[in-house]
């Protein structure tokens, strides 16, 4: 599992959810959440350099797929990066969707668990459309503003804290937004804090959940979605 990321107030359980970005589409027909509101939309978060990605959060997607498919429920996967952008690439998101071949510490874990087939491909299949989030190259200027920007984002309670936890944090948080090579806007827009992370929304274009990890809950939020028709 992944950690950590940046956020904009343009996403909010409850409202009309904003469309993801999306830069390219390398499996599956495009589409977005305004062209799917005839269905419960289930967008699944990763890295291609996430290992939690690999073994919790896209197989459970998978499941949901396959379970519901024929419900009304549209699963949707999006590959982003706001870590290792030397492999959290839009070639290394292709080469997984065309060869099921996967990358640095994704295949290492899988490899571990004895999850993959010729080396270093994965042993089951993705049957969902895949995208890449819109990066765009940051400046790598960072000023102080941004950095407790950052951190109320992330941190309400941080002004209670210890002076030293404050500033170690505070150094923290400065050298993770100096390596930043890129900002991803659909992890920004709706305020993901690492991957695997979900976006469920309903079929009327309702934000309904944002969640980060395995929550273990999606399942039974889509039952009540479609008891909701």
């Amino acid at each position: 599992m992944s950690k950590w990321g940046q956020s904009n107030m343009n996403a909010v359980i409850g409202n009309r959810v904003p469309n993801f970005a999306v830069s390219e589409w390398v499996q599956g027909a495009p589409t977005n959440f305004d062209q799917e509101l005839d269905h419960i939309v289930l967008l699944e978060v990763f890295q291609v350099n996430c290992p939690g990605c690999f073994l919790h959060g896209i197989p459970e997607a998978i499941n949901i797929h396959n379970r519901y498919r024929d419900e009304g429920v549209c699963v949707l996967g999006m590959a982003t990066a706001f870590e290792d952008f030397d492999k959290n690439t839009l070639e290394n998101l292709q080469l997984l969707a065309e060869t099921g071949r996967v990358i640095g510490e994704t295949r290492m874990a899988l490899g571990m668990n004895g999850l993959l087939r010729d080396g270093d491909r994965l042993s089951y299949d993705i049957p969902f459309p895949l995208g890449m989030d819109n990066l765009t190259r940051t400046s790598g200027e960072v000023s102080m503003e941004n950095i407790m920007e950052f951190i109320y984002q992330q941190f309400a309670e941080f002004d209670s804290k210890p002076e030293n936890f404050r500033n170690e944090f505070i150094e923290r948080v400065r050298n993770y937004l100096e390596s930043k090579e890129y900002s991803a806007e659909t992890f920004e827009k709706f305020e993901l804090r690492g991957t695997p992370s979900t976006i469920l929304v309903d079929r009327k274009g309702i934000l309904r959940d944002v969640s980060f990890g395995q929550p273990g809950y999606i399942d039974g939020m889509i039952q009540n979605l479609l008891d909701e028709e």
